[in-house]
C-alpha cells in the first residue's frame, strides 16, 4: 500500500476541523452515572425432562442441537459445517407423534445396521401446530437425546430445511 501525500490545503483543512487536541493521560472509562437496572428474566416455556436435564420447549424458528459425552465437542461444529454428508433421509411431515416415533426408531435402527454415520431427518417447523410450540420438533429434540445410537444432532442449514430439519451423527455399530 502506498502512502497518500496530502496537500498543505488538505492538511490545514483537517487541522481546522479537528481543532485543538491533547493526548489522553488514561484510556480507562469510568462510571457514567447511575448503575443500570437489572434485566427482567424472560418467561420460561413449559419443559420436558430428560434423565438429568430439563428441556425447554423450542419455537418454530429455534435451532436445536445436542452432543453426547461420547464424542469430541468439535463434532457438533463439524456436523453443522457439513463435514459429515448425510447418507439417508427421513421425512416426518404430516405424521402424528406415535407414527413419527415408530418411523424414527425404525429409520435409526436401519441406519445403524447399514453403518451410516450421518442422516438427515425432516420434522417440519410446526407452523400448523394448534399449540404455540411445534409438537413434532420438540418430540424429535427429546427422542434423539434419549436414543443410544445418537452421538450428536443439530438443525440443518437453510438449504436442507433449516429449523425444520436436523442432521444426526450416529454411532458406528
Amino acid at each position: 500500500m502506498t502512502k497518500k501525500i496530502l496537500s498543505t490545503e488538505d492538511s490545514d483543512l483537517f487541522r481546522e476541523a479537528v481543532g485543538k487536541v491533547s493526548p489522553l493521560k488514561n484510556d480507562k472509562v469510568h462510571g457514567l452515572g447511575a448503575p443500570r437496572p437489572k434485566p427482567f428474566p424472560k418467561p420460561r416455556p413449559p419443559v420436558h425432562e430428560v434423565a438429568d436435564e430439563v428441556l425447554a420447549l423450542v419455537g418454530t424458528e429455534d435451532d436445536i442441537s445436542y452432543v453426547s459425552g461420547r464424542v469430541a465437542k468439535n463434532s457438533l461444529a463439524k456436523l453443522r459445517q457439513g463435514y459429515f454428508a448425510p447418507q439417508a433421509e427421513l421425512d416426518l411431515h404430516g405424521l402424528n407423534s406415535a407414527a413419527a416415533h415408530r418411523e424414527l426408531l425404525g429409520f435409526l435402527a436401519d441406519a445403524v445396521r447399514a453403518r451410516y454415520r450421518c442422516v438427515h431427518i425432516v420434522h417440519g417447523k410446526g407452523y400448523r401446530s394448534q399449540e404455540n410450540y411445534p409438537i413434532l420438533k420438540n418430540k424429535i429434540n427429546l427422542w434423539l437425546r434419549q436414543h443410544p445410537d445418537v452421538l450428536a444432532f443439530c438443525s440443518a442449514p437453510p438449504k436442507d430445511g433449516g429449523a425444520g430439519a436436523v442432521y444426526v451423527l450416529l454411532a458406528m455399530a
